[in-house]
């Protein structure tokens, strides 16, 4: 079933991309920035050093991209220097899980509400949600719970809800493992299947590639899983599995990866509708913030970081299809 988006939606959606192309910086990261921070300073992270981080980040890299995914917690300010054309999507979950269960449960932000996301300027809630699609029922039950109220929230507020699923197996420890690239594209597009039904009210699916590249011919330096065929299959699969707009996260992997993955999902018959991608354009500022300064890191910013997005872009030309072909 088609999309069917209210006139307000619509412009929102509008406001998030370019010429129907969703070609997006996400900087919600809280976490696993920290880590990444921590790794070049002996002391914790200071949240002054978050959000300046954040806010040259937005400040340089928004004017080429058509938005910018930020959190509530570090970056509002960032939210204030971005672009005055690139749209804003800003992040309604907690960040993190609970390790020592493998239920991997969703939170909310204590003091945050669609209501309230909207009432910060996005135009767009962004939900992130683990999946196991074999997983316990009843832990999936209530996740799926969850999801309907979030939905049934971002309806009332009449603002698009993004939900951001990311797979695992509650029986593999590690994502990047051989044994789970075996079961990737089940479980990423099982999941996209699940979230399509209309009861969730889901407007864009962010999502992985169904396929651990790393693993397949071609692009493997080391064990092969699969041929390029099986792997454009699970493409085919994931097209197959929904008929909303979807969007790639670029999950930390390299640009030049990233980039290579989304010609061949278009040349596999992926229509997506653009990106969400983060690390893989701002990371290499993170060590050049903490040990260089600001000035530093502003002009890796707007040399290597640009020179990130602008081949981004120029791929996304010539892979992305338009979301407005997916709505009523």
């Amino acid at each position: 079933m088609m999309l069917t988006l209210t006139e307000n939606k619509r412009k929102a959606m509008e406001r998030l991309s370019q010429n129907g192309v969703i070609s997006a910086l996400a900087f919600d990261q809280r976490g696993a920035l920290k880590r990444m921070m921590a790794k070049h300073q002996e002391t914790e992270p200071t949240v002054d050093q978050i959000e300046e981080l954040k806010s040259l980040v937005s400040e340089e890299l928004t004017p080429y991209a058509s938005s910018i995914l930020l959190d509530p917690e570090y970056g509002l300010p960032a939210t204030k220097v971005r672009h005055e054309e690139a749209g804003l999507l800003l992040a309604y979950e907690k960040t993190g899980y609970d390790a020592t269960t493998t239920s991997r449960l969703p939170d909310c932000l204590d003091v945050w509400s669609a209501k309230r996301i909207k009432e910060a300027g996005a135009d767009a809630v962004k939900f992130l949600l683990y999946y196991d699609v074999d997983g316990d029922k009843a832990v999936n039950d209530q996740k799926q719970a969850y999801i309907e109220r979030i939905g049934s929230e971002c309806q009332a507020e009449d603002i698009p809800f993004y939900l951001e699923i990311l797979s695992y197996d509650e029986n593999i420890a590690d994502n990047n493992s051989p044994e789970f690239a075996k079961v990737k594209a089940h479980k990423v597009n099982g999941a996209m299947k699940v979230f399509s039904d209309p009861r969730f009210g889901v407007d864009v699916l962010k999502v992985e590639v169904p396929v651990n590249m790393n693993f397949v011919e071609g692009f493997a330096e080391g064990e092969v899983l699969y041929s390029k065929e099986e792997a454009a299959q699970a493409f085919r699969d994931q097209e197959a599995a929904t008929e909303l707009p979807y969007i790639y996260l670029s999950a930390g992997v390299s640009a030049k990866l990233f980039q290579e993955t989304l010609v061949f999902a278009a040349e596999s018959g992926a229509n997506f509708n653009g990106v969400l991608c983060g690390r893989a354009t701002w990371a290499g500022a993170v060590e050049v913030y903490i040990k260089e300064g600001s000035d530093a890191a502003r002009e890796w910013l707007r040399t290597e970081g640009f020179r990130n997005i602008d081949e981004l872009n120029k791929v996304l030309d010539s892979t992305a299809t338009s979301w407005e072909s997916k709505v009523n």
